[in-house]
């Protein structure tokens, strides 16, 4: 999810009744899992990218499921998730990005005005089609799922009119169509290590019209699977039904690549945590200190224009970390001043980088932001440095100047402050919060159904018969407790 990405739920113009088709519904809780890729495995040439990127999620302001991750989450690589999911009956495969920012999980249909038709990423776009499925039922303005997403009934609806969808993103792009429900296919966790194909039903939105860079994005998906909070996402449509509980994790290895996403509940490892904001549209935490090397950074009141207190939104999709100009300038001088022999260059008109030949750990000093509830999360100078060429390294810490909100900076600590480490979304407690963590070994979670535990580990995406790899090329993991994933 992103930051300032202000995303609208509006009613687009009534889309012409179709056909409703049969649906299909899955009567049991299982656990399930899906596979996720990097957008932009091994790239790193694609520093540019990586901060368009952001500019772009930040005007877009997301029983056990494995989403198996590709790539590697630091800054060169941008890093942006997706994954392949099966659609429909018979099931056809869809490159969707998973977001943890924004709420509504869409994909490009028959018929799309501007979809993407081809992408550079290395994966085959597929238009779906409702009436290419046996198991599609179009979603109507009168029913629940459509007067709960909207908060009201629309005006002048009747029982023929199809539910709408509008987004409509910072950045002036913009994604419309109508709702559908369909079977989507998740890979079931069913013990250590194991799993099987299931269907879950879910309902996404069918785009016919796109605009903007949604349409002409070279690094183009099929897709996005929202995974906010709001009633639209898949993870509250899961936890409504009643079939997993509200709670999901992530562990992003920029070691390795790859790393784990889960939906459920998390045994192992444990997880200290802090509130969330509540009744914010993005993962608000209140921030209470900033240190460098021990060295206290004050944080002038309302620094980040929410309130009376100083919040910062946590956002795995995010690859950069964002920060006031009043925090930034003496975070870097504090930085700075441990090696006062450098010379910053600017890189790309907008990276700040050095010349250094020894361990960054050792020359640099740990960052570590305090926040409410006596959590704290330490970023060591591997993860906000990163390597440009050989002995060029570059800062990953941004100011938000260009990401400020009615005028306002923000603080947005992305995929750079986030990688190795558990970060657990309990939204049945409303916390969040993180430990220090191998995301290249597994975790352990709990099957609500039956009371077992199961081990998670990091697997090959290319391999269909196992969730362990030798090498992890790209993994994250989503575990849901029992059948309800509609999965970032």
């Amino acid at each position: 999810m992103g930051p300032t990405r202000s995303v609208a739920a509006v009613a687009v113009a009534v889309v012409a009744a179709a056909a409703v088709l049969g649906l299909a519904s899955v009567a049991s809780a299982e656990n399930m899992l899906l596979k996720v890729h990097h957008r932009f495995k091994g790239r790193r040439e694609m520093l540019g990218a990586m901060r368009s990127h952001d500019a772009l999620r930040h005007g877009r302001l997301l029983s056990a499921v494995d989403l198996s991750l590709g790539g590697k989450g630091t800054p060169s690589d941008t890093g942006l998730y997706f994954t392949k999911i099966g659609i429909g009956t018979p099931s056809k495969e869809y490159y969707v990005q998973v977001d943890t920012g924004s709420d509504i999980f869409w994909v490009n249909c028959v018929g799309c005005d501007k979809c993407p038709e081809k992408s550079n990423l290395g994966v085959d776009l597929t238009l779906y089609d409702p009436k290419g499925s046996s198991t599609s039922d179009l979603v109507t303005c009168d029913q629940d799922f459509c007067t709960s997403a909207y908060n009201a009934v629309f005006r002048g609806c009747k029982p023929d009119i199809l539910c709408p969808y509008n987004l409509t993103y910072g950045d002036g792009s913009s994604t419309a169509g109508y709702f559908v429900e369909d079977n989507v296919q998740l890979d079931q966790v069913t013990g250590n290590l194991q799993a099987s194909s299931t269907n879950t039903s879910v309902t996404f939105g069918c785009a016919v019209k796109q605009s903007g860079g949604l349409g002409t994005s070279s690094e183009a998906l099929d897709g996005i699977l929202g995974f906010g909070q709001a009633n639209s996402s898949m993870l509250s449509q899961l936890a409504s039904s009643g079939k997993v509980k509200k709670v999901f994790a992530h562990c992003l290895d920029n070691k390795n690549g790859g790393g784990i996403f889960a939906i459920g509940e998390v045994v192992q490892p444990k997880v200290n945590t802090t509130p969330l904001v509540p009744d914010q549209a993005h993962y608000n935490v209140v921030m209470k200190a900033l240190e460098v090397g021990g060295d206290v950074i004050e944080l002038p009141t309302d620094l980040f224009g929410f309130g009376n207190e100083n919040e910062a939104i946590i956002d795995s999709g995010t690859t950069l970390a964002y920060l006031p100009g009043e925090i930034y300038n003496p975070l870097m001088e504090k930085i700075m001043a441990k090696q006062p022999g450098l010379e910053l260059r600017t890189v790309q008109e907008q990276f700040s980088c050095f010349q250094f030949a020894g361990s960054v750990d050792n020359g640099f000093p740990v960052v570590k932001f305090q926040f409410d509830g006596s959590l704290a999360l330490a970023v060591y100078p591997h993860d906000y440095l990163f390597q440009y060429r050989e002995n060029v390294w570059c800062f990953g810490f941004m100011s938000s100047e260009m990401q400020s909100k009615d005028g306002k900076d923000i603080t947005l600590l992305g995929d750079l402050v986030l990688s190795n480490k558990l970060v657990l979304y309990d939204l049945e407690n409303q916390t969040i919060g993180w430990v220090d963590y191998d995301c290249s070994s597994h975790i352990t979670v709990k099957d609500e159904k039956s009371g077992a535990t199961y081990t998670v580990g990091a697997h090959d995406l290319g391999s269909s018969s196992t969730l362990v790899s030798p090498r992890m090329s790209a993994v994250l993991l989503l575990l849901v407790a029992m059948l309800y994933t509609f999965m970032l």
